[in-house]
């Protein structure tokens, strides 16, 4: 059985890989001074909000509920 060698059948297919734009891409805008200082202090707070909620949370979610005892109602005393 021979094989022939035929052309793709998807001519626009075989034709996009040739393909080259002579449209160039504007250049990169540099960032400013204040676009990495921005993007740090933003890390920084969101830090500082995670670590915040961890240290208000943890003594509240704590299983040791000695500081105060529960009132009791009447109706526990038998009255």
């Amino acid at each position: 059985m021979s094989r022939r060698r035929e052309r793709v059948p998807f001519a626009l297919v075989a034709e996009a890989d040739r393909f080259r734009s002579n449209v160039t891409p504007p250049p990169r805008q540099r960032a400013s001074a204040g676009t990495p200082a921005g993007r740090c202090l933003l890390r920084l707070t969101l830090v500082a909000a995670f670590a915040g909620s961890l240290i208000l949370g943890i003594p509240a979610l704590s299983a040791d509920h000695s500081t105060a005892p529960a009132p009791q109602s009447q109706a526990a005393h038998g009255h």
